[in-house]
């Protein structure tokens, strides 16, 4: 996965979101406990720190920076502050420190899954029907999943973080993705 995916995730974002801009963004964002307006800001706040660590490369723990988006601020400029922390790009080589050493196409899998799970949240707060896209979820999976069951990209993303049910599979209560190389 690389910054494309990263972008490509937020614009399918901002399209599935934008048209909802006067709705209630307070309102529970799905299974998380944050408002929908919260769980946008954490992707940029997410997105922005991925990004800083693969630009600063530490090996050892995450940088001390913090991303604040003001809580007055409209929906429409929560997903312009998404936007503009999608900017995801290093040098394939570049490793820095996400529990474990972890190179650039790690960072880009977080950022998209991040986006996909938390625009399905809002959606799901919203009661806006939505699923994440094929190809991205498959990428993500690959990435950051190695040996989940088979079947719809979507549904089984969804189902390894603790959001969906998987026919012939219990439920998950607790995941963790395998972002770190070797």
């Amino acid at each position: 996965m690389s910054g494309e995916h990263v972008e490509e995730a937020v614009a399918e974002m901002v399209r599935v979101l934008g048209p909802h801009q006067t709705r209630d963004w307070q309102v529970q964002a799905g299974p998380v406990e944050w408002s929908c307006w919260k769980t946008a800001a954490h992707v940029a706040h997410d997105l922005l720190a991925y990004a800083g660590q693969v630009a600063a490369r530490p090996t050892a723990g995450y940088l001390p920076f913090d991303l604040t988006v003001g809580s007055d601020v409209h929906p429409r400029e929560v997903l312009q502050v998404v936007t503009a922390s999608s900017a995801l790009a290093a040098n394939p080589d570049a490793r820095a420190w996400h529990h474990g050493p972890t190179d650039a196409t790690g960072f880009a899998a977080m950022g998209v899954a991040e986006t996909l799970l938390h625009t399905h949240d809002i959606t799901e707060g919203m009661g806006v029907q939505w699923r994440p896209p094929r190809s991205l979820c498959t990428g993500v999976l690959s990435r950051l999943f190695p040996g989940v069951p088979e079947g719809d990209p979507a549904q089984v993303l969804l189902w390894s973080t603790g959001r969906a049910n998987l026919d012939g599979h219990s439920r998950r209560t607790s995941w963790i993705w395998s972002a770190a190389i070797s």
